[in-house]
């Protein structure tokens, strides 16, 4: 088929890309850009393992064309290392044994930085079983295969208290 030349910011850096016109985000950022941390798991966009934020928001990569990343931002777990709620997160989920075979880790740590830092800290919401039934909810468009659900749910709790202690 035919190529399509694609800009857009990669972790706070200005990247131009040549891509096959059928090639997803996904494809791109794990096979030109070698970006480690997001994973191929179901190409459906149903397991979230490839979890990035385009434009802030988190997207499954495998679903998104690259024709539709230009001149977009795009976030992958790689850019924020340096964020404290990031830095929480990852602690809390070593911490809790939340990271068994790792393919989803990174889909888990991007989706519960976006929730914790757009919803439960503006919110300020305190009330510890409405927290649970938010990380619950949260949590669904992610799969784990080794099944750590409850230690990824204790994490993102333990992040939250965390936080709002400091």
């Amino acid at each position: 088929m035919g190529t399509i030349t694609v800009t857009f910011k990669l972790n706070g850096d200005d990247v131009t890309v040549i891509a096959d016109t059928r090639d997803t985000l996904l494809n791109v950022l794990k096979e030109k850009l070698n970006i480690v941390s997001v994973k191929r798991g179901c190409d459906e966009g149903q397991c979230g393992a490839c979890t990035v934020l385009l434009d802030g928001k988190p997207v499954a990569s495998c679903l998104i064309p690259m024709g539709k990343v230009n001149n977009k931002t795009i976030m992958t777990l790689e850019g924020l290392q340096n964020d404290p709620i990031m830095k929480s997160l990852q602690e809390e989920f070593v911490k809790e044994f939340a990271t068994q075979c790792g393919i989803c880790t990174p889909g888990f740590l991007i989706t519960s930085y976006v929730v914790i830092k757009e919803y439960m800290l503006k919110n300020n919401i305190n009330n510890i079983d409405l927290i649970k039934k938010e990380v619950a909810k949260m949590l669904v468009g992610n799969i784990c295969r080794c099944g750590t659900y409850k230690e990824s749910e204790k994490a993102i709790i333990n992040t939250i208290i965390k936080l709002r202690l400091k």
